[in-house]
């Protein structure tokens, strides 16, 4: 076992390569993709441009998730919660390469706008750690309900033909549902209205903006 602590800088320096692999480099999935491989139906061109602009959201809303469980983990005083963190951000990984494989097979690209939401989120987990581990586990219940809701709405707008994102975002909903369940069960109490609102209307931004950049 890894004895060693770093130092400030040296976890900063971490949590830099860690950005620079979520934003530059290809995601890697642990689980293999709900879509299954083939069986693609044929979508009409105008069905295919809705799925890219709502997976690209989808593939915005993954960014942000690995930097707010980054930033929880960086700034959490409780060990346990810091690698809790860091495990739901390597799981949450699984819906990154999905989303980002998806966008491919729809010859879509990513959103321009990744590196702000990176950013961004990762400043909101860093300051939600800093105030406490049951604060942060509040945090996480509250952003998987919110994710949960928003998976549901971009269900139902999805072509119907489109089997295989339908397919992605049904197990992306599990797995958040499951997330926020754990969250809560290890004592995440909940947010007050006004931080819960700001949330929401942060999200509802990221949404409009990344369906078309």
């Amino acid at each position: 076992m890894n004895g060693r602590q770093y130092s400030l800088v040296d976890r900063l320096i971490g949590e830099i390569d860690k950005a620079i692999r979520v934003l530059a480099a290809p995601a890697h999935a642990g689980r293999p993709s709900p879509a299954g491989p083939g069986g693609e139906l044929v979508l009409e061109e105008a069905e295919r441009v809705e799925s890219a602009r709502l997976m690209r959201v989808n593939h915005a809303g993954e960014v942000a998730a690995q930097a707010l469980y980054q930033g929880q983990a960086l700034t959490a005083s409780d060990p346990t919660v810091a690698e809790g963190m860091r495990e739901a951000a390597a799981e949450e990984m699984d819906h990154l390469a999905w989303c980002e494989a998806r966008l491919t097979e729809l010859g879509a690209r990513t959103s321009l706008l990744n590196p702000l939401w990176y950013g961004g989120s990762f400043a909101i987990g860093a300051i939600a750690g800093a105030f406490g581990g049951r604060a942060s586990l509040g945090f996480i219940v509250e952003t998987e309900r919110q994710v949960e809701t928003h998976l549901h709405g971009h269900r139902d707008r999805l072509p119907a033909a489109d089997l295989r994102s339908r397919a992605i975002i049904d197990q992306m909903t599990r797995d958040e549902v499951a997330h926020g369940a754990h969250a809560e069960s290890l004592g995440g109490r909940p947010l007050p209205f006004l931080i819960r609102a700001g949330m929401r209307l942060t999200s509802r931004i990221m949404t409009r903006s990344s369906y078309w950049l």
